[in-house]
This record gives C-alpha cells, structure tokens and sequence, in this order.
C-alpha cells in the first residue's frame, strides 16, 4: 500500500507539472490579450491574433494529449490515496480533459481566428455606430457556437451545454425560473418606485476632473485591499480583470469627465473580481483549486463589494469627505444623505454597466433570451438589432438612439462568451446571501466599513469563498457558507428595504 501510495504521489507531481505547464501558456495568451485591450497599436491586430491562435492550439494540444489523459485516469482510479484536494483536482482536471478532448483541433484554432477577427470588427463597429460592420463576423460566431453545443453534448435545449462552461449544472430552466421570479418580484418594486419623487443626481453629471477621478479610484481599490504590488489599473474600452497568477492580477477602468459613476463603480466591480483572484492559493497555481468556483461566485465577489458595500450609506460616511475634497465645487453642498440617494438612483436605462441594481437584472435578461434565441434559431443575427432594440422597448421602457448604445455595447459576443450573461444576475443573488451571512458572522462589520476597515471582511471572504476554488460547486458553496443553497429572497428583502428606505415607500 506504500508503495502504491508513493507512486500515485509522484505521479500526481507529475499531474501538476502538466497542469503548470498548460497554465503558463493559457496565462501568457492571457498577457497578450490583455494588451491587446490596452496598449496594442493598430497595425499590430493582425499578428497578434496569429500569436494567440497559435499559444491557444499548443495548450489544447497538450491539455487533449493521450499522455496526460492516461495520466488522469490512473490517478483517478487511486485517488483513495491522495489527501482531498488532490483527489478533488485529478477528479476536475479528468472531466475537463474528458470535455476538451470533444474538441477537434482545426476548430480551436477556428474559434480563436474568429474571436480576433470579431473583436475588432466590435472596436469599429462602436468606432462607426453601425452594428452592421459587426453582424457578419458575428454570425459567424454563432455559427461556432451551435457547433460547440454540439461537440459538447447537452440534454434539452443546445444554450445548456454553453450556460454550463460558466456556471457547472446551470440550464435554461433553472434561468426561466429565476427570471421569472425577477420579473413577478422586481416589477412590483419598480412600479412602486415610480410612483414616488425622483432622487436628484444632476450633481453626479457635473464635470470631474480625469486625473482626480483616476486618483480616487486607486485610493479606493487600495482601502479595498487589492494588491497594488501584486496587480495594476489601465484604460480600457471596456472594464475587465485578468489574472496571469495570484501575484498579477489586472484591472481596467473607463473614465467620462461627466460621469463620475462611471470610474468609481468599475473600479469597485473590478476590484472585488480582482480580490477575489488575489486570494487564490498560488500553491494551486495551474489545478482547479487554484481556479475560481463559477462565474456566478467570481461576479457575486465584484457585486459583494459594488453593491452591498459601496453603494451603502455607512461607506461613504468614511469615503464621501475625501471626494468633497477632490470635487469641492461639485459636493460642497451636497449631503451625504442626497449623495447616497443620487447614487442608489432607480431608473430605466440603455446602458447594463450603469444601471442600478433593480433594472439591471431585466438588461440581463434581455441578452440571455436573445442568446437562447441565436443557439435555437430562433433569432438571426440581422435582424438582432430590431430584436434588442423591441427588447428594450418593452422590459425597460427606453427607445435605443443608435447602436453604440444598444447591441454594440458589450464586448461579451466578440469574444465568444455565450452563456455568460445569466452569471451576473446569479452574482448579485449570490452576493446578497453571502453578504447577509457576513453580517451575522462578524459582529460590528457596519461599524467597520463607515470607518473604512475593511480587513475584517476580506479575510472572510477569503476564508469562506476565496481558499476553496473550484473544490464546490457555486450551490455547494452557498449552503456550505449560509447553510442553504442560492435563495432569491435575500436579495429581495435587502432590496426592498434600502429602496423602500430612499423612496419613502
């Protein structure tokens, strides 16, 4: 039995060393797809996609080789042996090896051809205002993802095998129920908040200086904790996080002059990501215990702390005389009663990344029915805009003016990321449950957030979420942290009552 043991040992360290290898080179087309959103001239676009498609068909092939595949499953059948994480990451590691290995080669290569190609055909698209530059290239994603669902397999409708890639053991029923429950819950609540004065938020749409605003976001996401040793903030056209290893991990930020949200909440947003990536075990670095949960769980960490920490009232008592010191014309005499009012403001709008957090969930919901509707044929892409445009019409009540506003705004099609869109709703649920369980655990953790201590919940956040990796899944981990599994009431009862509060309901 020693012996026995001592072989699976070693061949786990072998396992690893695989595992590492594979993660460099993910994490280095990581690299360069960050500057590709970032720094990269022009010219350089087309080269650049030649660079990433090649790193990407050097890690599918060795992540797909018979070799590491007969390394898994020997592993797997004496896992008895391993202590639990290790068993618990050759389990993991077999079934995507198992799932990756459904993947022809020439298609990888394919998708990442066809996921350059549609980025930037996304970046002049907005450039012109004119979904059509984007359509065709678009329609050819589609294409490859119907393709996916089917190389991947799936039981009832084909967006399943998608919704499963971001959020393990979701499917479009579980999502109808969900929206459902939105639209019975959520309607209500708007409806009665539409009845009601509207909070002032002129004031937020004043002119703020961009090198203040840029200061006050690094001030923010330093209080928060992220790592500035261990990461970095740059520009982007669109605000993300990416991770190259637990010691960098990089965050953008978009910034308007007559904005001032704009910055600060995706600063926060891409913080929370950002902390939770940080706190992964660099000892896992490469094995899915050194991998996030979900989606779902990585967006409820950003939606943790945007929206349970920094859209309340007792963070900015702390952080609200700092900026009426970087905006003294703009602030001075706003309270920080009104300002908390102002940035908690109800109201229906174009854009997803800036609605509050009641309309938000109907934007989600807009993209997920289309996506469903792309993978079942129900909808084509010409005809997507007069789609999303109806869409808009009648969930929230807005006229789309033009397509920068509308289809062109997210940068999730041009990368392929189908099925990711339900995770965002699912990370605001999951945030309101956790949040609450926090609250409970850590006596006095309102006291410290209005005198900006946010040590305290980091580290159990840390300890309850960031340490286990993909060791759960995302209802797993829920009970194992609130005792339940995702319950949309927590997020109705805490919606209800700070709204109920702002509105004189």
């Amino acid at each position: 039995m020693e012996q026995t043991t001592s072989s699976a040992a070693k061949r786990y360290e072998t396992y690893k060393g695989k595992m590492q290898q594979i993660a460099d080179i993910r994490n280095a087309i990581a690299v360069l797809s960050w500057d590709q959103e970032t720094y990269l001239p022009e010219k350089g676009a087309a080269f650049r996609g030649q660079q990433i498609t090649s790193l990407s068909t050097i890690a599918h092939e060795l992540f797909t080789s018979a070799q590491l595949g007969e390394l898994l499953e020997s592993l797997d059948n004496e896992k008895q042996t391993l202590d639990t994480i290790a068993a618990k990451n050759v389990s993991l590691s077999l079934e995507d090896y198992r799932k990756n290995t459904k993947y022809p080669a020439a298609f990888v290569a394919e998708l990442s051809k066809t996921t350059n190609e549609c980025y930037h055909a996304w970046i002049n698209a907005r450039k012109e205002g004119n979904y059509a530059v984007f359509e065709p290239v678009l329609a050819r994603m589609v294409e490859l993802k119907k393709q996916e669902a089917d190389i991947l397999g799936y039981e009832g409708h084909p967006y399943n095998a998608l919704l499963n890639e971001y959020e393990k053991g979701a499917n479009t029923a579980m999502l109808d129920t969900i929206f459902n429950d939105v639209k019975s819950a959520l309607t209500p609540l708007l409806r009665s908040i539409e009845q009601q004065p509207q909070v002032n938020k002129d004031f937020l749409h004043l002119r703020y200086e961009r090198n203040s605003q840029w200061e006050f976001g690094i001030q923010l996401l330093k209080a928060m904790g992220y790592d500035m040793a261990a990461g970095r903030q740059d520009i982007s056209e669109h605000p993300f996080t990416t991770s190259f290893s637990p010691q960098d991990v990089r965050v953008t930020t978009r910034i308007d002059e007559n904005d001032f949200g704009n910055m600060t909440w995706s600063c926060i947003h891409e913080g929370g990501h950002a902390l939770y990536e940080q706190g992964l075990d660099p000892a896992s670095y490469g094995l899915p215990s050194g991998e996030a949960t979900s989606l779902g769980i990585h967006e409820s960490q950003s939606r943790l702390w945007e929206n349970n920490v920094g859209r309340s009232q007792t963070f900015w008592q702390h952080h609200y005389p700092q900026l009426q010191q970087l905006f003294p014309d703009n602030l001075k005499h706003i309270s920080l009663r009104d300002f908390y009012k102002a940035i908690n403001l109800v109201q229906p709008s174009l854009i997803r990344t800036e609605a509050d957090e009641l309309t938000y969930h109907f934007h989600v919901m807009v993209r997920y029915e289309i996506e469903k509707g792309l993978l079942d044929g129900t909808y084509r892409t010409r005809e997507l805009r007069d789609v999303w445009n109806s869409y808009y019409k009648d969930f929230l009540h807005v006229t789309v003016p033009n397509d920068t506003q509308g289809i062109l705004q997210d940068i999730h099609w041009s990368h392929g990321s189908f099925g990711y869109f339900p995770t965002y709703s699912l990370g605001s649920f999951y945030a309101a449950q956790f949040f609450t369980a926090a609250q409970q655990q850590l006596p006095g953790l309102d006291g410290q957030i209005a005198t900006g201590e946010y040590g305290a919940l980091l580290s159990w956040l840390r300890e309850q979420v960031h340490r286990h990796g993909r060791c759960f899944t995302s209802n797993e981990l829920c009970e194992k942290i609130t005792g339940e599994p995702l319950n949309f009431k927590y997020f109705l009862d805490y919606a209800t009552q700070k709204f109920g509060d702002i509105y004189g309901l």
